[in-house]
Order: structure tokens, then C-alpha cells, then sequence
């Protein structure tokens, strides 16, 4: 069950005039057009291929594909992660309807036999090998066909022989039957190569666009991603109990990416090794199809699996124990109702003796006791609902909390700011009106920044947008209310004061050099930014928080808020972890920290140089 992440960027008033805007998807998808090139004509190295013109369907699947761990690139997965399925179609869409021209062909710089050997296996195939000719599922002009066959010409040579390199070895894959996967094990290397150089090598045809049709004679039948079935009425309690575990966002922790919903195995690093989590589904072997509603709901309150071991606190327990038995069986109950996935539950990867019940036993003495959520009786019936969904399933603190150094915290609920162990970013403080602080907002604005992402005077970013998009999107009128009443009564407290010393003239001068090449064309000349798509710099609560991780992580990794109903067609931030070095970055942030009126202090190389490794995997 997810940890509630909120990484804001708060808006706050700027002067000065907007940059010229135009609310198109262009505009909204620059953060694509920032590795794979103008209008997504190819960057110029060819590490990032060429997406104008390809067929959506193609485009779709493989954006899901990165998304669900089918193909393995960190940026492309972080900027989709926060995405609707039909965003990430209207963006493939939009990328399928350019009509550019292509580049001319890479000159052939091997031997012309193994030219020569290529042109064959992509003409005719190599029946011997079981490997059909590519013409026949690409096309007989090898320019692909709608909706779901890439052409593989004005492709380089590199990318082509990466990506079938990629298949080879298992490090990409697709939707069953994975009919790439099967033609690229029959390759050998050799011919692996000689393929790819023929192919870069070939002009294209005077009609390059993909054909309107599958080829009839498709040797192999490939997967795509598979339509929704259609869910059938349910109880309910049944119905309840999905609508709680969307409030304590258990998929996005017992799912593992590209794996079944709810069977478990999605990996949580922890400062003590790595723990698993357990499969939901109504499996008798493997699952939790043997387990009664007491069993559950001592896994809820008391931190104890059925057969009596003590579960890790990865599985935010210390919260749930305050979930009610009657909120613990309807979850439960919804739960039973899914398909069974028989998955075996991957066992936990920690170091001796975090791996023991003692150390277990232990921690649990000093740090944990189940309890029940007692209403405070001088208070609202809205504010104690808020109140018990903040602390008990929406679990928070999980985040919003500094833990110790066996982490734990001596207050669960302090919701005062921390940095996320193992993840590199911040959740700044909900109980401080310089952080996160919503107490001189009006409830309506918490309740649209919980539901859609975007408010007036803040958008979520970071790991918090995933919260949004599988959880507090889906949050009741009366739930959403409730949550922003008790966050409003939050007591805050007061930032200490700043006195930042002026940035040295070179570090002042390389930063205003790199936000006018690089920023300028969203956020505005003085940091502005564009109401309603890109956040103002200027009094940019976010931008002057004291832990700089947050923003360091935006500019190298860049993102989009989630796509929500409310917020269906998000804009993005480009990443710069290929753009930027470690120095332009910290001096960019700098810049932004102490202009416009913001004196929040520099950032450094070495902080930079820090959180790289965590965002360009």
C-alpha cells in the first residue's frame, strides 16, 4: 500500500509579462520533444529514435511498455508513470500525426557482403533460422502499417541495433505473443548487425507513411495491449471496500510493474535491504484466498501475518492499526472479489539482523503498539473523518514524518517533513507555512489539489503525483472535505529566517545563461510562469524550501503532474539529466533561488551530483 508522497509546487504571486503561450498539445508535450528532438524528428546521436509519424497504436503500446516494465528506461518511466491511459494515447496520437521529413539514409560502412546478407534477411528471411523476411510484418516498403507496426527506415543504425540487441538478450519484451522477442533470439549477432546496417542504409520511399493496414500474410501474430473487459455489478461492501483500498492505495505497493493488480512482488528499498510485497488476490496457495477477515484485520492492526509472524514496517502498520474492523472487512471483501493470480510471494532480500523476528520484536517494543482511532470529541465530525483518513489509510506520516535511524519516529503524526529513505526526495512539511501548509487556503483549493493535482496555488510533482492519480483523486466529496478541514487546523509553524550571501559572479552568470536557454520558453523571464501550465519561480514556496532535493530531482528527471479526471492533459517539465551538466544544474537552481525575490541560498555541484544517480537509470 503506496506511501502518500506530497511534493508540491505552490505558486506563489509574480509580476512581470508572460511568455508568449499557446495551449496546444505541442505545447504540452515538450517534455518528449526534449530527448527525441524537434517535434520528435530523432535526436541528433540517434539514442533517442524518431517518434513523428509512427503509427499510435505502436506508439501507445510501447509507452505502456516502459510504463509496466516491458522496456527499461528510468526517465520515460517516470514521466509516464503519473499519466492516464488516455493521455498517453492522445500523446501518441499527436506524435503519429506529424508529417516530417526524414532524415537522409546513415552511408553503409560495412563490407558489402554483410550489406548484402542484411538485405536478404530483411527481404526473404532465413527460413532456415525460422526467421520470417521483415517485409513481411512490416511492409513490403518497410515504412510499418496502422495501427500498430513501426516502419524501420530513417531509423539509425545504432537504435536498430540496440533495440534488437535488447530483444535478444530479454532486457525488452511486449504483450504476448512476443513476436520480436521470438525473431531476435533466431538472429545471430553477425546477422543481427547486418540487418540493422542494411536497413539504416536505405532511402526511404517517395511515400514513407506506414500502410493503412496489417500485411494479410503476417507470418506471426504479435500482442498489443489488451482492451478493459467490462466489470460486472458487485455487493456492496464489496464496492465500499474498493473505494477504501483506493484511499490507502494498496495497488501501487502490492503491484508489481507490468504484473497483475494486487499479486504482490513490487520491490520497496529500505535503508535495510529490500522488501517484497505480498500477493493480494484470493489465491489459496500463494494469496490470501485461506485467510479469514480476522486474519486480515490482524495484519491491519496488530502487524501480524496469518500465521503468526510479525510483519516488517515497509507495510505501514503503525498507521493501519488505527483502520476500524468494520473499514478492515470491507477491504477484505473487495479483495476476495478479485481473480485469483497464483504468484508465489518473492521472499525479502535484508541484511542480518533486520532479517530477524528478534530484530523485529525489538523494534516493535520501542516503537510500535496497536491502538485504536479515538475521535477528539471538541472537534467537527469533518475534522475527525480528516482526521482518521490522514492517519490510518491514507498513511501520511509514512512520509511526511523524519524518521530515526532505525526508521521510526518518536511521533507517527507530526506530519512536520522528512526525506523519503531510499527515494531522494523531500515531503515537506504539512504543519509549516513556509513548506506544505495549507492553513490560509480555502478548502476548496486542498480539495482540487487532493482530486485533480492542480490548484490556484499549487501542483503536485514527484511521487506524490502517483498518490494522486491511483488514490486521492478518487476521494469522495465528503472524504476530500474532510481531509482538507483537518489539514487546514494543522498547527504551523514559522521557517527561520534566510540570509543568503549573493551568488559569486560566475555562478550567478552561468545560471542566468542556462535559465534563459533553457527555462525562459515556459516559466518566463521572470519566472512568472503561465497560470493554469507552467508554475511561477517567483515566491515559489517549492523553489525556497531548505532541502533542495525536490527541485533537483525536477530539473534532472523533469515529470508531469497525474492525469486526472479533473486534469485530464497535463503539461511537462522535461528532463535535463542528458542536457545539463552537474554544474549548470546547481547553477540554474541557484539563479532561481535568489531572483525575482527569492533568497533562499545556492545550490551546490555536489548536492546535484548526489541525486543524478537516482533519476537518469
Amino acid at each position: 500500500m503506496r506511501l502518500l508522497w506530497l511534493c508540491l509546487v505552490l505558486v506563489g504571486s509574480a509580476t512581470g509579462a508572460a511568455p508568449a503561450f499557446e495551449d496546444t498539445i505541442s505545447q504540452r508535450t515538450l517534455a518528449c520533444v526534449a530527448c527525441h528532438g524537434k517535434e520528435g524528428r530523432a535526436a541528433p546521436d540517434g539514442y533517442y529514435p524518431r517518434i513523428a509519424g509512427k503509427p499510435a497504436g505502436y506508439l501507445y503500446n510501447q509507452l505502456l511498455n516502459f510504463r509496466e516494465g516491458r522496456r527499461h528506461y528510468g526517465l520515460m518511466t517516470r514521466l509516464l508513470d503519473p499519466l492516464s491511459e488516455a493521455y498517453v494515447y492522445e500523446i501518441a496520437e499527436h506524435f503519429a500525426s506529424l508529417d516530417l521529413p526524414y532524415p537522409p539514409p546513415q552511408p553503409a560502412t560495412l563490407p558489402p557482403n554483410v550489406i548484402d546478407r542484411g538485405r536478404v534477411i530483411a527481404m526473404h528471411g532465413n527460413p532456415a533460422a525460422k526467421v520470417p523476411a521483415c517485409v513481411q510484418c512490416h511492409g513490403e516498403r518497410l515504412t510499418g502499417a496502422s495501427p500498430s507496426v513501426p516502419g524501420l527506415l530513417g531509423v539509425s543504425r545504432d537504435y536498430l541495433n540496440a533495440q534488437l540487441g535488447a530483444w535478444r538478450a530479454g532486457e525488452r519484451h511486449s504483450h504476448a505473443p512476443d513476436c520480436m522477442a521470438q525473431v531476435a533470439k533466431r538472429l545471430s549477432p553477425e546477422d543481427l548487425t547486418a540487418v540493422a546496417a542494411w536497413l539504416a542504409s536505405q532511402p526511404l520511399p517517395a511515400d514513407p507513411h506506414p500502410a493503412r493496414a496489417l500485411p494479410r500474410d503476417m507470418p506471426l501474430q504479435c500482442g498489443s495491449a489488451p482492451v478493459p473487459a467490462t466489470k460486472p455489478a458487485v455487493p456492496d461492501t464489496v464496492t465500499r471496500g474498493a473505494y477504501l483500498a483506493r484511499v490507502g492505495n494498496c495497488i501501487a505497493c502490492h503491484t508489481q510493474r507490468g504484473g497483475a493488480p494486487f499479486a504482490g512482488g513490487r520491490a520497496i528499498d529500505t535503508p535495510f535491504g529490500t522488501v517484497y510485497s505480498s500477493n493480494l488476490t484470493p489465491d489459496s496457495a500463494s494469496g490470501i484466498g485461506a485467510w479469514s477477515p480476522s486474519d486480515f484485520w490482524s495484519a491491519l492492526h496488530d502487524g501480524r501475518s496469518r500465521d503468526g509472524r510479525l510483519l516488517y514496517p515497509a507495510f505501514p502498520y503503525p498507521n493501519y492499526t488505527l483502520v476500524t474492523r468494520e473499514d478492515s472487512d470491507a477491504i477484505f471483501a473487495y479483495l476476495r472479489s478479485l481473480a485469483p493470480v497464483a504468484r508465489a510471494n518473492t521472499p525479502h532480500n535484508l541484511r542480518w539482523p533486520y532479517r530477524t523476528q528478534a530484530a523485529l520484536w525489538a523494534w516493535r517494543t520501542m516503537y510500535f503498539t496497536p491502538a485504536a482511532f479515538e475521535p477528539d470529541k471538541a472537534k467537527s465530525a469533518e475534522w475527525n473523518r480528516g482526521a482518521y483518513l490522514v492517519k490510518s489509510l491514507g498513511h501520511c506520516s509514512a512520509c511526511h514524518t523524519t524518521r530515526n535511524a532505525f526508521g521510526a519516529s518518536s511521533d507517527m503524526m507530526d506530519l512536520s517533513g522528512g526525506v523519503i529513505p531510499m527515494q531522494n526526495w523531500y515531503a515537506p512539511s504539512l504543519a509549516s507555512r513556509g513548506e506544505a501548509g495549507v492553513a490560509d487556503w480555502d478548502p476548496a483549493q486542498v480539495e482540487r489539489l487532493l482530486r485533480t493535482g492542480v490548484a490556484p496555488r499549487g501542483t503536485i510533482l514527484g511521487p506524490m503525483a502517483e498518490v494522486v492519480l491511483q488514490s486521492t483523486q478518487y476521494l469522495s466529496d465528503t472524504d476530500a472535505h474532510a481531509m482538507a478541514v483537518f489539514l487546514k487546523a494543522l498547527p504551523q509553524r514559522e521557517g527561520a529566517p534566510v540570509n543568503a550571501p549573493a551568488l559569486p559572479t560566475r555562478i550567478a552568470e552561468q545560471g542566468a545563461r542556462v535559465y534563459r536557454n533553457q527555462c525562459t520558453q515556459c516559466h518566463g523571464d521572470k519566472g512568472e510562469g503561465v497560470a493554469g501550465a507552467y508554475p511561477a519561480l517567483a515566491g515559489n514556496r517549492a523553489v525556497n524550501l531548505p532541502v533542495t532535493a525536490n527541485l533537483v530531482q525536477v530539473v534532472l528527471g523533469g515529470g508531469f503532474p497525474p492525469a486526472t479526471a479533473g486534469n485530464p492533459r497535463p503539461f511537462g517539465m522535461p528532463p535535463y539529466a542528458t542536457v545539463l551538466s552537474d554544474a549548470d544544474v546547481a547553477a540554474v537552481l541557484s539563479h532561481i533561488r535568489m531572483s525575482w525575490g527569492n533568497q533562499s541560498g545556492a545550490v551546490s555541484e555536489l548536492e546535484v551530483t548526489r541525486q543524478r544517480g537516482g533519476t537518469s537509470q
